[in-house]
């Protein structure tokens, strides 16, 4: 990863970036819903409203994000409300010191923006901590080729992704400011 980038995200979080809805979708509400309690990783986590919605549902989550004023956020909102939520400053593709296999991996808005180098990377440590069978659900922009931005997911890229892992579910929509997004459910072999 670039020091520009890491500091451009650790600078956000000073302020509210505008990813961060403090909301959790409506796709990881029914995935809770429809899926026993178990050990979820939520990759990317900013400012833990996600790890906090899954551990007030039973979950024994990890949450990692590169951004530590982030996580900092994430500790003082899982404490005010009283849930046991395993916060952490680290890099999603090495995941250091993180033992265990996970039933759920959640990423919200981070694969997407890695190199192809450190999707790779990403990629070979997550496989073999989900276990078989488990949950890996990504919402990612997808690729514009006319955008100034570098990230998105190509076409590609998610059948790429479908090769890996068994794609369950897809939803294709648009995020508030009008650009293409996806909702991807895909499943460990």
């Amino acid at each position: 990863m670039s020091l520009w980038r890491y500091l451009l995200f650790n600078l956000w979080y000073y302020r509210r970036p505008p990813w961060d809805s403090g909301i959790t979708p409506p796709e990881l509400v029914e995935f809770i819903a429809t899926h026993p309690a178990g050990r979820a990783l939520d990759l990317g986590c900013g400012t833990g409203t996600n790890s906090i919605t899954l551990a007030r549902a039973g979950w024994q989550v990890i949450g990692v994000d590169f951004a530590f004023h982030a996580i900092q956020q994430a500790r003082q909102k899982a404490q005010q409300a009283a849930l046991s939520v395993d916060l952490r400053v680290g890099d999603v593709t090495r995941l250091e010191n993180i033992s265990g296999r996970f039933d759920l991996a959640l990423d919200i808005g981070c694969f997407h923006g890695l190199t192809p180098r450190l999707q790779e990377s990403y990629l070979q440590t997550l496989t073999p901590r989900l276990v078989a069978g488990g949950h890996w659900l990504v919402y990612a922009m997808r690729k514009n080729p006319l955008a100034l931005t570098a990230h998105g997911l190509t076409e590609a890229q998610i059948d790429g992704l479908a090769q890996i892992f068994r794609l369950t579910r897809r939803e294709d929509g648009r995020d508030p400011r009008g650009r293409q997004s996806c909702w991807l459910w895909f499943e460990r072999r």
